[in-house]
């Protein structure tokens, strides 16, 4: 299970230069985005973290256990910001859309 070790190298890497940067950015999005450049420029081949990544999205349902546990266990603070996070939630929904949609155009006047 080599491919699983990949994945947890560039998390950890990812997860150190985020501590060394002052954690503005995850870890976790700084190791992707690692391995994402990796596969880009052929350091890494796909087939050798295909299988662990296959296994870890098909089980993916169980990595959002601990987060819904934490919401239910943090109720009242929930509760007493629900709008702020209503709104939040909302916001950045619509702002991710907009980007994605202006990238897409771009991109395909490009093609």
């Amino acid at each position: 299970m080599k491919g699983l070790l990949y994945i947890l190298v560039f998390y950890a890497a990812g997860e150190l230069l985020s501590r060394l940067t002052g954690g503005i950015v995850s870890g976790g999005v700084i190791g992707m985005v690692l391995l994402f450049a990796a596969l880009a420029c052929g350091a890494v081949k796909a087939e050798r973290v295909r299988e662990a990544a296959h296994i870890l999205l098909s089980n993916m349902s169980l990595f959002f256990v601990p987060l819904g546990v934490g919401i239910i266990a943090s109720y009242d603070l929930v509760a007493a910001n629900l709008w702020s996070i209503v709104v939040a939630a909302a916001v950045s929904t619509l702002l991710v859309i907009a980007i994605v949609g202006i990238v897409q155009q771009k991109m395909g006047r490009r093609l």
